[in-house]
């Protein structure tokens, strides 16, 4: 794990919380939504993470006339044997890229939700499982950007983390100049992978022994249920949303060195785990509120356990 953050952080300047949640996602078995205006390295970061764990990597670039099948794959009928041979499409990888996931419409963007729910992928009838670890990287530009379509509630939740984008600090935008050259990026070397897929199936199964208490499963459970009883809120997270936040936060202290779970844990995951699960009301949106600020305001609320 040593490793594989050194090496990202060498191609990835400024974005060492944000590769860290990546890394948790992939354990978790969860599947990520990087948002960001264009330029800020969302598609750079999902292909330094598929060569540093040595995965199959693949790039759907979404547009308005993407079809579910150039996701999942196709059955071609064949005239001299009258025989299908079945295509596999390119979510058929260890790390998916679903590259500005929102400029398609809601029928391709749904082509997803069987293989991210359930691992597998239903063609002609047939169903394929799809490779162990499997991780969906979707990136997409702000809901308020030209030619987008929101993705709808049931999409959002397939994914572990919501993670928002922002712009470097100085010191990193420095490094991304002195560090450029021109052509270079195409010209540049996979990665040396730092862990093996092997080795990624391993801790996901080790997820199990980090242990929970019963007062922070109260913890989450309360946190969750706020998100319901607030005002503020049209939609608020279900309990698929409290297992993502479990998840994660395992993953987390995993990746910490602990085979325990803190409260601190849970703070931390629960800001990317919730964001896009918990939809405002009209006049909260018009105050001014959002839903990072509603999800601070409750942990801010809730005791903490000891």
């Amino acid at each position: 794990m040593d490793r594989l953050f050194e090496a990202m952080e060498r191609r990835l300047y400024g974005q060492q919380m944000n590769t860290r949640l990546l890394v948790a996602a992939l354990l978790a078995g969860g599947h990520v939504l990087l948002e960001g205006v264009p330029g800020l390295g969302k598609t750079r970061m999902a292909r330094t993470l598929a060569e540093l764990t040595g995965g199959d990597y693949r790039r759907i670039q979404f547009t308005p006339d993407l079809m579910p099948g150039d996701i999942t794959g196709t059955a071609v009928f064949h005239m001299h044997n009258s025989e299908f041979t079945t295509i596999k499409g390119p979510v058929f990888a260890n790390v998916v890229l679903a590259d500005e996931i929102n400029r398609s419409g809601p029928k391709t963007q749904a082509a997803l939700l069987e293989a991210m729910e359930e691992r597998q992928v239903t063609i002609q009838g047939t169903t394929y499982r799809l490779p162990e670890p499997f991780l969906v990287i979707a990136t997409q530009n702000p809901v308020e950007y030209e030619g987008t379509y929101p993705l709808p509630e049931a999409q959002l939740d397939r994914f572990l983390f919501k993670i928002v984008l922002d712009y470097p600090n100085e010191e990193a935008e420095v490094m991304i100049l002195r560090r450029h050259v021109p052509f270079q990026e195409e010209r540049e070397q996979p990665l040396a992978a730092a862990i093996t897929p092997e080795r990624i199936r391993v801790l996901q199964k080790q997820l199990s022994a980090v242990v929970v208490e019963d007062t922070l499963y109260a913890y989450i459970a309360t946190l969750i249920r706020q998100t319901r009883e607030s005002k503020r809120v049209r939609l608020g997270a279900s309990p698929r949303a409290g297992i993502a936040v479990l998840m994660a936060a395992r993953a987390w202290a995993l990746l910490e060195g602990r085979t325990y779970v803190t409260p601190d844990d849970i703070k931390l995951v629960a800001l990317p785990a919730l964001r896009h699960r918990v939809l405002l009301t009209p006049q909260a949106e018009l105050e001014g509120g959002t839903s990072d600020q509603l999800i601070q305001d409750i942990l801010g609320t809730i005791s903490v356990p000891r």
